[in-house]
């Protein structure tokens, strides 16, 4: 069985692939769309680990985490949101 990663180019890389950018239109994109991908899920963990204070776990009994974790990403998507309507409301 073969897996694709999609593991974003080191910042080098990506600095060569911009000196020539009509060449390399299709892999600057490819990494754009990767590092916004990455952005888009790192976030949620950082509400987590600095508002809530969720920096460890404990593998004593997984189910318990599954359901903190669960509960955590809940709380994130609330916080997330009542943001949003505060951006909004201004």
């Amino acid at each position: 069985m073969k897996a694709d990663w999609l593991i974003a180019e080191m910042p080098s890389k990506v600095r060569l692939l911009k000196k020539h950018t009509r060449i390399n239109k299709q892999p600057i994109r490819t990494e754009y769309i990767k590092s916004s991908i990455r952005a888009k899920v790192e976030h949620p963990f950082r509400i987590i680990k600095r508002q809530f204070g969720f920096r460890k776990i404990v593998y004593r009994d997984l189910e318990k985490n599954d359901n903190k974790l669960a509960m955590l990403f809940a709380l994130a998507n609330v916080f997330r949101i009542d943001q949003m309507i505060r951006a909004t409301r201004g």
